[in-house]
């Protein structure tokens, strides 16, 4: 309790009293169409395969990934985010802009999906975007081109990822979204979409993007082939101030949306990016994340539904105007 100078006595657990009281006062709210469901297509599979570090989670056959977008689609999310695991990588990743590569074949899956529940419910239905990076295409799963003493060739990463971008457009994707953190991505892309004649495709940055242990699970379930890591290019956890002129630079670059990665420990650049943004602002729920939480819930040590909805709440308090989560599908039947 307290008194103002006027003499009123103010309480503020007038507005907690009741679970109306407290919808109504909510400062932050979840929306379906806010949330983007991650989906990850399998080339070769014949059933989907679960992702034992991700309970729930499967890579799709082409077949499940159309139902899962039309199940998407109907719970009214506001995207799709595209993975592809193709069935042969090489070093420079050339399954990645395959005009009939798996993620092609996905986009055009998803699309269709999409287009048909439109039609059935008349509302609009999630946007189909693409992950635009070589670490599920390239045999030594980095996310660019090697160079001979074996690091990752910036300038040479950027010719594949405007090839990929292109091929994605051309495939049906609405969005594309460079992940691998390599310098000038953004306006290389751009340039590259405009030449072919998608200035309507949507550029969705990963900004910043840190090193980060919470991604061991992803990386299960696009089978990477990884060995050591990315911190030469991807960020260094302790920063602050460099996701923000990370985020600066791409904006300058025509990002349309940038996103920060991963969500959870990154909360204070979520903030600060989303505070000096003139673009929406995305924010990755990752899968270490994801699978942290559905472990707890699993040894009963937590509240799977509270803990869920309280990490996603505190994600769009922080300043996310689209969050990526393995949950959406559930999220979006808890909050209707």
């Amino acid at each position: 309790m307290s008194t103002s100078g006027t003499g009123i006595v103010y309480r503020p657990r007038r507005l907690r009293t009741t679970p109306r009281m407290r919808r109504l006062a909510a400062e932050t709210r979840l929306h379906a169409a806010d949330l983007v469901l991650p989906l990850f297509v399998k080339e070769g599979l014949a059933e989907p395969a679960p992702i034992t570090s991700m309970p729930g989670q499967v890579q799709h056959t082409e077949a499940t990934l159309r139902d899962a977008v039309a199940d998407a689609a109907r719970a009214g999310l506001g995207g799709v985010m595209l993975f592809g695991i193709p069935a042969e990588r090489d070093a420079t990743g050339t399954a990645g802009d395959d005009p009939d590569g798996v993620l092609q074949r996905g986009i055009r899956v998803a699309r269709e999906a999409v287009a048909e529940v439109e039609s059935e419910t008349g509302r609009p239905g999630p946007v189909v975007m693409a992950d635009t990076c070589l670490d599920e295409f390239t045999d030594h799963g980095h996310c660019g081109v090697l160079a001979a003493d074996g690091t990752v060739d910036n300038d040479a990463t950027l010719d594949r990822y405007a090839a990929m971008a292109v091929a994605q457009a051309r495939a049906g994707a609405e969005v594309v979204a460079p992940s691998g953190m390599m310098d000038g991505q953004v306006a290389v892309i751009r340039d590259a979409l405009d030449d072919a004649g998608f200035d309507q495709v949507s550029i969705l940055a990963y900004s910043a993007k840190y090193a980060s242990a919470f991604y061991g699970p992803f990386r299960e379930a696009v089978d990477s082939a990884l060995q050591g890591d990315r911190r030469t290019y991807q960020m260094d956890a302790a920063n602050a101030r460099e996701g923000l002129r990370e985020a600066d630079l791409d904006l300058a670059e025509g990002a349309d949306m940038v996103m920060v990665k991963p969500a959870g420990t990154s909360l204070d650049v979520l903030r600060g990016v989303a505070d000096r943004s003139d673009v929406p602002v995305a924010a990755y729920q990752v899968s270490g994340e994801y699978a942290m939480i559905e472990a707890a819930a699993a040894n009963g040590w937590i509240d799977r539904e509270g803990a869920v909805l309280e990490s996603v709440t505190a994600i769009k308090r922080a300043g996310a105007d689209v969050v990526l989560t393995y949950w959406a599908n559930e999220i979006a039947e808890w909050i209707k």
